[in-house]
């Protein structure tokens, strides 16, 4: 036979505070109540806990010994609470963000953390469809990707858009060049990240749409791997442009008659909605973006 609880809690109100008319003050409930309570804590296991004198009362020896009990598991109970109510206003604990790559997620992170100083912060790295499996797994709280299926699972946040663009090194004929157009680009070289890479099926997906094909000599996981790789002349590729990082060797061109854009987002699993630190990171999420859109446009001269 299981105890009940408010049986318990009932009992120990009314013997640490001498009276079930204290006790039901404390408790915020009514003294009829207590009574019942008590008393079929008393009958469900036949004993006797109380000795009703008048508005006071006595512990017996069973009373005494269970009260002592009652001590330690009313003591856990409010370590509990204290437990809960400070991660429920303050958000504590840890954070692991999934993602395809550091971009996005430093700057979501150094914006989390100065709000959040007490989250410890952990990343995945990799392409999108591993970073979607982390969610989905339970790997991760929050993760940004781009351009997966859509999972009933998984609840998707646009975050940013971004346009693809080319790049080649020095020794490249288009280095000087400001654009290339797409069907130049089926006579060369391609080194590009593995099959699971946005920026890859997106530009693999607008060159099939052109009927063109792709000539990829090498497939680099890294990213860093693709760019060294570039910069030694292996061959050419493409990235999405806030991701490239300027280098003396290295150029990127615009794509003429086609825009090939890669939306990336936040996503968490739909299980999870109510985490408070989850919550917390969609927060900053939603203040970035609101910055995104109050930042003044650059326009370029004509």
């Amino acid at each position: 036979m299981s105890i009940v609880f408010s049986r318990i809690r009932a009992f120990h109100a009314v013997a640490a505070h001498g009276g079930f008319t204290a006790a039901a003050r404390v408790l915020n409930v009514g003294q009829p109540t207590l009574t019942v309570q008590v008393k079929e804590l008393e009958e469900s296991y036949g004993v006797e806990l109380l000795i009703r004198k008048s508005r006071m009362v006595a512990l017996t020896e069973t009373g005494a010994a269970l009260f002592e009990i009652t001590r330690g598991i009313m003591t856990f109970c409010d370590e509990a609470h204290e437990l809960l109510a400070a991660h429920g206003q303050s958000t504590i604990g840890q954070l692991r963000l999934a993602t395809v790559g550091p971009f996005h997620a430093t700057e979501i992170l150094a914006a989390f953390n100065r709000d959040h100083p007490g989250v410890q912060i952990s990343t995945l790295l990799g392409n999108s469809e591993r970073t979607l499996r982390h969610i989905i797994d339970f790997e991760a709280e929050v993760a940004i990707l781009a351009e997966v299926p859509d999972d009933p699972r998984v609840i998707m946040i646009p975050y940013r858009t971004h346009r693809v663009v080319v790049f080649v090194n020095g020794d490249h004929p288009w280095f000087n060049r400001k654009s290339v157009k797409l069907q130049e680009l089926a006579d060369q070289r391609f080194v590009l990240r593995e099959r699971g890479s946005t920026t890859r099926r997106a530009f693999e997906a607008a060159m099939q749409d052109a009927g063109l094909k792709i000539n990829p000599v090498f497939e680099i996981e890294s990213r860093e791997g693709v760019w060294k790789a570039v910069e030694r002349g292996l061959g050419i590729s493409v990235v999405a442009d806030f991701e490239f990082v300027p280098h003396p060797n290295l150029r990127t061109l615009e794509i003429q008659g086609r825009a090939i854009r890669t939306q990336y987002s936040v996503a968490y699993h739909r299980d999870r909605a109510h985490s408070p630190i989850i919550k917390a990171f969609l927060d900053t999420v939603s203040e970035m973006k609101a910055g995104f859109a109050k930042a003044p446009v650059k326009r370029q001269r004509a």
